[in-house]
This record gives structure tokens, C-alpha cells and sequence, in this order.
């Protein structure tokens, strides 16, 4: 039996659908399995029923095909089922086997009247007022499965190159960027016993100060990587900035890395280049998420995946150039007028991603005034070691830059940009003993999710999406 030769694998859970597609018997052989999952749809004949099952685990569900006296009147869309049977050879169209069923138990009953998720198209607006049924629907369990893909994938690179998965605070004692874009914790109740302190302000502080909800894992994985060397981490970040555009949220995803003894920017772009080739190469859910989506946007996401083609790399002063070049030969022009020492808004960074150089590319060495203070100031006194990378149709996917290991030069940073020196002690103090060269980045994950689904907003690529005047569940 098939469920016997899965057992050596795992003792405790049967297989899913797509352990038994990937596990097909010879050809003539049936086998006894038995399967739960959902009802994706049902066709009743005279002589015959047809039902597709799914579980989730891959995009293609499982034909069952039942005889009339043993179909339940309620095997309905949506209904969660157990059903035994034999795992054969199709003889028709559109699948290799099916499942011819001996049983059917009905788990759990679905009125087709009335469950939302229908088999026709719905529009994305429904799905975001049905938060929590849109799960339920292809593309967005598609989307889900490419999450678990990539994080997967990622995981493999950097254990490959030796770096240490840590877990960092939710909570924060300051703003990592510096641009007041936070969201403050207090408990909901500000009662806190009246011996804790004299200070009535004090009082209604949990910790004694101020908390956040962390915008950035930067600075606790610095102090990490004085100890590990290599370090980085997935965690969720807040920002409670207002924006209502396709790349913003309020409660997202980042993956951040950071690493000691290194000393050129460069050398983070390669890792983070590297490493992103590596993702690109999950193909696993692309039939199905690119199946109505954009050819030429495919094509250039399969070019950027290539290897031994290595991104281009220009630097802020360059890309300002050729888009105040652009902005004054062209008729249209931009909406906002590029200049030296101004911040590239997103139809900047989409010009140059794809139309002056037409892929994945690397700008680095912003001028200091637009960067956070952490950043390491180079040679020049106008800029810093800093890179954005920006992809097609997304624009910024990923900002690092080399650390300022330097103590004199941070004390002075955190001054310039009005910053609170005793926030920053022990952020200071890292640099007192056995300061190293070090750098890192930050990437956010939705929006790779975005660029490799062709999902066009971070908002439908994320399973529960929070943003400014919205958050159900």
C-alpha cells in the first residue's frame, strides 16, 4: 500500500495530495489510499459523479470519481471531506490518475449558497473584506506555497555560506531608521501598581520608557554579528506611515542580514545578488500565478534569474544624471523633478530599473543627508556606502549599506540628524570593544513575492494584510 511506503517517511500523518502525485505507482497498479481536503468542485452525472478534491499542499487537486448511490447530497464546493478509495490511472482527459472512491465522510458541511469563495473570478476588493476565506482561492494559496518556497530557499543559501538564523525583539526601545514612522505599545490598561515609581509619567510606561514596534532587526543583529559574525533574520516590522500605495503596508515582512569584516559595499551587493539568483530559481507555483500575467514581465524576471549575467551597478550621482537628462529631452517628463541631493521617488527608480537599464540594478552611494545615520560616510563627505536595489515593475526590493564602525563618526551622526545620544548608548558602546568592519541589508519580502508572482500589490501577498484605516481579523 502506499500508505505503508509513506510510513517509513513519517509515522504520524498520512500523505498529502502532492507527496501522492510525486509518488505515482507503475503503470496498472491501483493502490488503497485514503485522503482529506476540501471540495474544489463537484459535477453529477447520470451514472457518475465527479468531485475534485484538494488539501492545499500543491496547486492541482485530485479527481474523485463517484457512483451516484454513493455520492452524499451535501459533498458540496467548500465541504472538507475523508475519502478511501483506490489511486488509478485516468482514462480521461486532464489528469494522469484519479481516485476512484470506495467512502466519502463529510467532515464539515458547506452551503454552496452562501459560501463566498464561487468558482468564477472575484474581484480583489471582495477577497480583502473576506480576509479570512480568501486563502481559499488558487492564486492566493498559490502565493502562500511560493512564501514557504522561498523562505526555504533562503534558508539554504545563507546556511550555505555559514550564517547563523537569530531571532530579534518585536519590541524596541527606539526607530532603528531615525524617521518617526512608529508605532507606540503601552498596555491596555495604564493601571500599574503605584509602588513602581514616584514619577506619575513613569507610571504609565510598562517598561519604565517608551516602546515600539520594531521598524527595522538592524541594529540588534549588529550586536549579534560582534558575536556570530554572520547573521540574519525574517521577522515582521511596523511602520505607521499612511502611504495607499501598491508597495506599502503597514505590518510587513523583512528579511535582514548582517555580517562582520567586511569593507566594501560591493561586496554586499554580490551576496545579495547571489542569493536572489539562487530564489529566482522557484519555478514551483509560476504556471499557475503568471498563467494571465504580463510575457515581457516574465521574460525579464527569467532574465534577472540567469547566472554568470551580473546586475549593473551605477551610482546615485550617474542614475540622477540620465533622469535629469531624460526629464529635460522628453516631452512628458517626470512628475517630480530629479535633482542631486533629492530623495528618487518610484518613477524614478522605475525608469531606471526598466528603462534605462532594463533589469535588476544596484545604486549605491546616496548622499548623506538622505540616509539614516548608521551608514558608513565615505571618503568624499557627501555620500555614504549605501546601495538600493531596484527590479522592474517594483522599484526599491532591497537597501544596505557598510555600518559606521567608526565611534567618533556615529556620535556625530546621531547629532547631525537630531537624534538622542543616550537612545543610542549601547548602540555606541558596540563600537568601544572590538569594533569591526561590518555592513548588511534588508529586503522586503513581500515585495520579492510581488516581483516573482507578478502579483501587482504587496497587499495580495501577504495573508492577512494590515494598512492605514484597515485591519480585519
Amino acid at each position: 500500500m502506499l500508505l505503508r511506503r509513506f510510513a517509513t517517511a513519517s509515522t504520524s500523518l498520512p500523505p498529502t495530495i502532492r507527496q501522492l502525485l510525486s509518488s505515482l505507482p507503475p503503470a496498472g497498479q491501483a493502490i488503497e489510499v485514503q485522503l482529506n481536503g476540501w471540495i474544489k468542485s463537484v459535477r453529477r452525472q447520470k451514472n457518475v459523479t465527479f468531485a475534485v478534491i484538494n488539501d492545499g499542499s500543491c496547486a492541482s487537486g485530485l479527481q474523485a470519481v463517484l457512483k451516484p448511490d454513493a455520492t452524499p447530497h451535501k459533498l458540496t464546493n467548500g465541504a472538507s471531506v475523508r475519502i478511501c478509495g483506490n489511486l488509478v490511472q485516468s482514462m480521461g482527459r486532464g489528469q494522469s490518475y484519479e481516485l476512484q472512491v470506495e467512502a466519502v465522510d463529510i467532515l464539515g458541511e458547506c452551503n454552496p449558497e452562501a459560501y463566498p469563495i464561487q468558482k468564477q473570478a472575484l474581484p480583489v476588493e471582495f477577497l480583502r473584506d473576506n480576509a479570512h476565506l480568501r486563502a481559499r482561492t488558487d492564486i492566493n494559496a498559490a502565493m502562500l506555497r511560493l512564501r514557504d518556497s522561498v523562505l526555504r530557499m533562503l534558508h539554504s543559501y545563507y546556511e550555505a555560506q555559514d550564517f547563523h538564523y537569530v531571532h530579534t525583539p518585536i519590541l524596541t526601545s527606539n526607530d532603528c531608521e531615525g524617521g518617526g514612522e512608529t508605532f507606540r505599545v503601552s498596555p491596555a490598561s495604564s493601571a500599574l501598581p503605584s509602588k513602581q515609581s514616584p514619577d506619575p509619567s513613569a507610571q504609565a510606561e510598562f517598561f519604565s520608557q517608551p516602546a515600539y514596534l520594531t521598524v527595522s532587526s538592524q541594529l540588534h543583529l549588529e550586536a549579534l554579528a560582534a558575536s556570530l559574525s554572520r547573521v540574519y533574520t525574517l521577522s515582521p516590522c511596523f511602520r505607521a506611515e499612511h502611504s495607499q500605495t501598491n508597495r506599502h503596508l503597514a505590518e510587513f515582512w523583512m528579511l535582514e542580514a548582517e555580517w562582520a569584516f567586511i569593507n566594501h559595499v560591493g561586496d554586499i551587493c554580490d551576496v545579495v545578488e547571489e542569493s536572489l539568483k539562487h530564489v529566482l530559481q522557484c519555478r514551483s507555483e509560476q504556471a499557475l500565478l503568471w498563467k494571465d500575467g504580463d510575457e515581457a514581465k516574465l521574460k525579464s524576471l527569467e532574465d534577472a534569474s540567469r547566472p554568470g549575467i551580473p546586475w549593473t551597478r551605477i551610482s546615485y550621482t550617474d542614475a540622477v544624471n540620465e533622469l535629469q537628462n531624460y526629464h529635460a529631452s522628453s516631452r512628458v517628463g517626470f512628475e517630480f523633478e530629479p535633482a542631486w541631493g533629492k530623495a528618487l521617488q518610484s518613477e524614478h527608480e522605475r525608469w531606471v530599473s526598466e528603462r534605462l537599464i532594463g533589469g535588476p540594478v544596484f545604486v549605491t552611494d546616496y548622499p548623506t543627508s538622505l540616509k539614516p545615520f548608521y551608514m558608513r560616510a565615505n571618503d568624499d563627505g557627501q555620500t555614504v556606502a549605501c546601495f538600493d536595489l531596484l527590479v522592474p515593475s517594483i522599484g526599491e526590493l532591497v537597501g544596505g549599506s557598510l555600518r559606521e564602525e567608526r565611534s567618533s563618526h556615529l556620535v556625530e551622526a546621531i547629532r547631525r540628524h537630531g537624534l538622542k545620544e543616550e537612545e543610542y548608548g549601547w548602540y555606541v558602546d558596540l563600537r568601544k570593544y572590538g569594533s569591526a568592519p561590518h555592513g548588511g541589508y534588508g529586503l522586503g519580502f513581500e515585495r520579492l513575492i510581488s516581483w516573482m508572482s507578478g502579483i501587482e500589490n504587496v497587499r495580495e501577498c501577504i495573508a492577512m494584510p494590515r494598512w492605514a484605516k484597515r485591519m480585519l481579523l
